[in-house]
């Protein structure tokens, strides 16, 4: 019998062994409209079965609290670990975030209670097909006008304008951000420093009305994750503190009343080497035909020169597909990584090329991007660290 030589070349990863996201069922997008719809709010569809309606509903969203991170500490989490079993329903099971698994791409499935291809957010940076630039779609830089890049109603507007209380509690800092106003708009907002006067208040935002729609938000689990990585001792300290912060609230639940703690996304830490982190700025292979480099280390969007995108196509997945689940932009899409239906204005967002991780590998960029490139832990790929989120219920 014969061995294959370790020189051989490395079959590319089929893409239909990609874990796709549970659009329609179980993802962040269907989380809000299933919310909604036990309120009443005319077209809203309750598409997560598990869950039953409550007049009160609040929405806590830990920036990178990864299902399986939280399963894996249990000592720093104990009331969240505590609800796990009893999670989206009493299956003990998790949402899935999404394709890609990152903040603003998430914040927009949530709040529109759309999957990415409709809401038109499909990455960390895009093409924006009108001016041929990077739109970072976390800083909305450079200004692009809000509303012509996400024209759908929140679901805090619909909920607003149903008579349902709504509003979000987070930090003054959002209130009037292109993102806040695109994905998470509606009703009343409430600027609060702190993470416990974000859970009193949002508590007291859930009294105000007979049927009411709350979020609040929490960010820094995710800076921690990106800055010392997860398991380090300042990110145990945070989900410690977020764990208070999710205890806090849940004792102050109003009558009649659900919680739901979640995410946008888990996190994978990646070693400082060069076989885990492939920078496109030094590998001519990787440059050739590129025009613009978006996305995110663990889930890109390549941008070919006019007429190379095949060229493009070939090369990356001769260089990474045994690594990465690479798709051209139809593949993608036909695929289902952004949703059932990509929108027309949103095609030409997406990348010529989609390159997702499937090992705990990044696509850094040291001179384009050399923050993001000193990141220790990383998201936006497919893989169930980054993509599963919790769903944890508390009901009064």
């Amino acid at each position: 019998m014969s061995h294959p030589s370790p020189w051989d070349a490395l079959e590319p990863l089929a893409l239909d062994t990609a874990p796709l996201p549970e659009y329609g069922s179980g993802s962040l997008a269907d989380l809000l409209p299933t919310l909604a719809a036990g309120l009443s709010v005319p077209g809203m569809t309750p598409t997560i079965a598990e869950l039953t309606p409550a007049d009160r509903v609040c929405v806590f969203l830990v920036d990178g609290l990864g299902w399986e991170q939280l399963r894996a500490h249990p000592d720093e989490a104990p009331f969240l670990n505590s609800l796990l079993a009893s999670s989206r329903g009493g299956t003990g099971r998790p949402l899935t975030a999404g394709y890609p698994a990152t903040t603003a791409t998430s914040l927009g499935s949530v709040g529109t209670g759309l999957p990415p291809g409709a809401h038109g957010l499909p990455g960390y940076t895009v093409r924006d097909p009108a001016t041929g630039q990077l739109m970072n779609q976390l800083r909305w830089q450079p200004w692009t006008p809000p509303h012509a890049w996400q024209p759908y109603p929140t679901v805090f507007e619909l909920a607003d304008r149903a008579g349902v209380h709504a509003a979000q509690v987070s930090s003054p800092h959002f209130q009037n951000t292109p993102l806040t106003k695109v994905a998470l708009s509606g009703g009343t907002f409430l600027g609060r420093l702190s993470g416990e006067d974000r859970m009193d208040v949002a508590a007291e935002q859930l009294a105000a009305g007979d049927r009411s729609l709350v979020y609040t938000y929490y960010a820094e689990l995710d800076g921690a994750g990106h800055r010392y990585g997860v398991g380090s001792d300042t990110w145990r300290g945070q989900l410690m503190y977020v764990d208070r912060l999710a205890q806090r609230l849940a004792e102050q639940l109003p009558p009649r009343s659900a919680l739901y703690v979640t995410a946008d996304h888990g996190m994978v830490d990646i070693p400082f080497d060069e076989d885990h982190r492939i920078d496109f700025d030094a590998d001519w292979e990787l440059r050739a035909g590129v025009s613009l480099l978006g996305g995110e280390g663990r889930a890109r969007h390549v941008y070919a020169v006019p007429g190379a995108q095949n060229d493009v196509l070939t090369c990356w997945r001769e260089v990474l597909g045994d690594r990465f689940w690479i798709a051209s932009r139809d593949e993608a899409i036909d695929a289902g990584w952004f949703g059932p239906h990509v929108d027309e204005r949103v095609y030409a967002r997406i990348g010529d090329v989609v390159a997702a991780a499937h090992d705990d590998v990044v696509i850094t960029a040291s001179e384009r991007e050399p923050k993001e490139s000193l990141m220790v832990g990383n998201h936006g790929s497919m893989t169930p660290a980054e993509q599963l989120v919790p769903l944890l219920e508390v009901r009064s």
